[in-house]
């Protein structure tokens, strides 16, 4: 009876401990080979475009609307005691601070982390992986590195632009809708947001990003049992990012703020 109840539970943690293990290892050895030649500029820049240029739209698209719901929804509150003046801050604040990273690094997972776990994936099950070290090439180093790299830059710029995009549709709703005069608005948000929140922000949309990196590459290249096992790693990296992204961001502000 107890051998039903805690075998399952057992290598749950075990398994867990495991996938803990490899998902550090592969992260530090990106980090170690990442200033070793070759440098394959090309792939990286590659990478880059698929991560970053490629998901402008759903970020620009994501952070106005972001913006645009959180004014409107503070703004009911703000009108109870009168201070409407204090929209703008206060969603400017959440953007840079909180909504910013978070959301634009589920949208990486959902859009690029997957994408990344299902190319690594196929490679892995068709056997292309191993074919690189019969060539002597490294595969983290020639197929890890540069989605590492790209991933841990372009997600911080992504949420540059998710914050701008942001406060552009909460400048909309706050000045057309509530109807707050313009000059109020930027005095308020100028008063209020420092550069520190900024920074705050970009930090944690690094380490976010290196995550989502680390684990879809991770997933992708331990994928096994063919189409079924591509498909079964990319939905785990996606989910298992999501989690971590919301869990490491309640450590991160626990300790920043």
């Amino acid at each position: 009876m107890f051998e039903k109840i805690f075998s399952p539970v057992g290598r749950f943690i075990i398994k867990s401990l495991e996938e803990a293990g490899g998902m550090l290892i592969l992260g530090m050895r990106s980090i170690y080979l990442l200033f070793f030649p070759p440098f394959r500029i090309s792939l990286f820049i590659k990478q880059i475009e698929f991560i970053g240029a490629q998901s402008i739209f759903i970020i620009t698209l994501t952070g106005l609307f972001t913006g645009m719901v959180f004014a409107l929804q503070s703004s009911h509150a703000f009108k109870l005691f009168r201070a409407e003046y204090l929209i703008g801050p206060t969603v400017v604040l959440a953007l840079t601070r909180e909504l910013s990273p978070v959301l634009s690094a589920l949208m990486v997972t959902g859009r690029a982390g997957s994408a990344m776990a299902a190319e690594l994936g196929t490679m892995k099950v068709t056997e292309q992986i191993d074919a690189l070290w019969t060539m002597a090439v490294e595969p983290v180093h020639y197929l890890v590195v540069p989605r590492v790299l790209a991933s841990t830059i372009a997600v911080p710029m992504l949420s540059i632009v998710f914050s701008f995009i942001g406060t552009i549709g909460c400048y909309i709703v706050t000045v057309f809708i509530v109807e707050v005069t313009p000059q109020v608005f930027i005095d308020q948000v100028k008063y209020y947001v420092d550069t520190s929140d900024m920074w705050m922000g970009i930090k944690k949309a690094f380490f976010f990003g290196y995550l989502i990196g680390v684990i879809s590459c991770y997933n992708g290249m331990k994928a096994e049992g063919g189409a079924r096992g591509v498909g079964t790693s990319a939905t785990h990296s996606v989910v298992l990012s999501s989690v971590l992204i919301f869990l490491s961001d309640y450590i991160l502000t626990a300790f920043m703020t």
